[in-house]
C-alpha cells in the first residue's frame, strides 16, 4: 500500500520541490497535503491546522506587532538618539566606536527583537561611521556588527523566542526574562573583546564628550530607553500580557516618530506598513506551512521514534544537548532560522522534556545557537545584509568573523552547561520554582 510509504514520500517530496527553487514555506505546504491524500486522511486538516495554529494563537499574534515596531525604530531618527548616548557612555575607551557598535545593539535590542532589523538599522549607521576615513577595517566593522546583532533576538523583545513559544507551550514572560543575563554575558563578552583587540590593533579613541552635555544626550535618549522598561514592567506587573506588550511597543514606537521626534510622515508611515505587511506575510506562510508539516511529523510519530532513538545510545541531558548544540550550529550553517525553529526543534521538545530538561533553558540555547548561525559561512545572512547596506566585501568579514563565532560558541557552552545563567532570573522573579 502507498500508505505505508507516506512518510519517506512526504521527506523525498519535500527535498525535490525545494530543490526546485520554490520557497521552502510552500514545498512544506505542497508535500504536506500530499502526504494526507496519500495517507488517506482528510485534506481539510491542512486548513484546519493552518487555522488553529497561526489565526486561532493569540501568542503568535505579537510576531506581526513586534515586526511593525521594529521597522518603525529602523525608519526614525531613533538611531542617532541611541548612537550619541552610546559614544557619550563608552567613546572614551579603546575602540570606542566598537563599543559603541556593542552597546547600541543592545540597546536597541530592546526595542526591535530581531537580529536582522538591528544589522539593517542601527547597524548599518555605526558600520558606516567605523570604516568613514579608513577609521577602522572594513572586516572587522562588518563582522563585529554582525555579531552584536546576534543579541537582538536574545534579550527581550525577542521574536524568535515568541516563535519557540508557540511551538513549546512554554511562557513567553519566562523566556524573555531567561534571555536577559545571556545577552548581558554576550555583550560583556564582546565588549572584552573589542577593548583586546583595540589596544593590539591601535584603533582610535573617539572626540572626549564635554561633561556638561551628559543631561542633555541622556535626556534625549531617555524615550527609546524606556521602551524595554515598559514592556517588561507592564509584563511582569501583570498589566499586559506578552501579546498585548507587542501591541504596547508598536504604538509606542509611533508616538515617538510621529509626535516626540516628527521623522515620520505619512510617505515612511506607508513605507512601514509595507514592509511589516510583506515580511508578516512571509512570517505567515512559513508558520501556515510548518503546522501542516509537523501534524503530519506527529502523525508519524517521529518524534517518539527519535526520543527512542537517542535513549538507545543511553544519552543523558548533557550529551544530548551536546548533541543538538552540534547539530544546530551545523544547520544554522545553510539553514534559516525559521526553517530550524518550526520544522527542526518541535522533534526535540519532547526528548528535551523527557530527560528533565528545563523547555525555558533549551528555548534560550536553541536561540543562541541558531543565531550564531546567522553569522556562520557559507549562509551567514547577516554578513550578506551588511556587504548589501554597506559595500563590505564578504571574503574581509569572513576572515574577521570566526574569532567572534569562537567567542559566542564560548558563551553558548556556558549558558548550556550552567542553567541558572539562563534560569536565574525568572527564578528570582518568582516565575519558576
Amino acid at each position: 500500500m502507498l500508505a505505508d510509504y507516506a512518510l519517506p514520500i512526504l521527506v523525498v517530496l519535500l527535498i525535490v520541490i525545494t530543490a526546485s527553487g520554490l520557497p521552502f514555506s510552500i514545498s512544506m505546504i505542497v508535500a504536506s497535503i500530499f502526504y494526507l491524500l496519500v495517507s488517506g486522511r482528510d485534506v481539510g486538516l491542512a486548513a484546519e491546522n493552518v487555522l488553529n495554529g497561526v489565526f486561532g494563537n493569540f501568542v503568535a499574534l505579537a510576531v506581526p506587532l513586534f515586526i511593525f515596531a521594529a521597522n518603525i525604530m529602523e525608519s526614525g531618527k531613533i538611531t542617532e538618539r541611541l548612537l550619541k548616548f552610546s559614544l557619550a557612555m563608552v567613546g572614551r575607551l579603546p575602540g570606542g566606536l566598537a563599543q559603541v557598535n556593542v552597546i547600541t545593539s543592545l540597546i536597541f535590542s530592546g526595542m526591535s527583537g530581531s537580529a536582522i532589523s538591528d544589522a539593517a538599522g542601527v547597524g548599518k549607521v555605526v558600520t558606516g561611521m567605523m570604516i568613514d576615513k579608513d577609521r577602522y577595517p572594513r572586516g572587522f566593522a562588518g563582522a563585529l556588527t554582525a555579531a552584536t546583532a546576534v543579541v537582538g533576538p536574545i534579550f527581550p523583545p525577542s521574536i524568535p523566542l515568541v516563535f519557540y513559544a508557540l511551538i513549546s507551550s512554554t511562557s513567553v514572560g519566562v523566556l524573555f526574562l531567561a534571555g536577559v543575563v545571556p545577552a548581558l554575558i554576550v555583550v560583556l563578552a564582546l565588549c572584552v573583546y573589542v577593548q583586546i583587540v583595540a589596544i593590539r590593533r591601535k584603533f582610535p579613541v573617539e572626540d572626549v564628550i564635554p561633561w556638561g552635555l551628559y543631561p542633555l544626550i541622556i535626556l534625549r535618549a531617555l524615550p527609546p530607553l524606556m521602551m524595554p522598561v515598559i514592556l517588561l514592567g507592564g509584563i511582569y506587573s501583570g498589566a499586559f500580557t506578552p501579546t498585548e506588550a507587542a501591541a504596547v511597543s508598536a504604538f509606542y514606537a509611533l508616538i515617538l516618530a510621529v509626535v516626540a521626534y516628527r521623522s515620520m510622515g505619512f510617505a515612511d508611515f506607508y513605507k512601514v506598513v509595507r514592509e511589516t505587511v510583506k515580511t508578516t506575510a512571509v512570517v505567515t506562510l512559513v508558520l501556515g506551512g510548518a503546522f501542516i508539516f509537523n501534524y503530519a511529523i506527529a502523525i508519524e510519530r517521529v518524534p517518539q521514534m527519535l526520543y527512542e532513538f537517542l535513549v538507545g545510545f543511553d544519552m543523558n541531558q548533557w550529551t544530548f544537548l551536546l548533541f543538538v548544540n552540534l547539530l544546530y550550529l551545523l544547520l544554522g550553517c545553510f539553514l534559516d532560522v525559521s526553517t530550524i525553529m518550526l520544522v527542526i526543534t518541535p522533534l526535540f521538545i519532547p526528548t528535551a522534556a523527557a530527560l528533565g530538561i528545563d523547555l525555558h533553558h533549551f528555548g534560550v540555547v536553541v536561540v543562541f545557537n541558531m543565531m550564531i548561525g546567522l553569522i556562520t559561512p557559507p549562509y551567514g545572512i547577516l554578513l550578506y545584509i551588511i556587504k548589501a547596506l554597506n559595500g563590505i566585501p564578504l571574503g574581509e568579514m569572513i576572515r574577521e568573523v570566526w574569532a567572534l563565532i569562537a567567542l559566542l560558541i564560548a558563551v553558548l557552552i556556558l549558558i548550556t552547561y550552567v542553567p541558572d545563567t539562563v534560569l536565574w532570573l525568572p527564578r528570582a522573579a518568582g516565575l519558576l520554582n
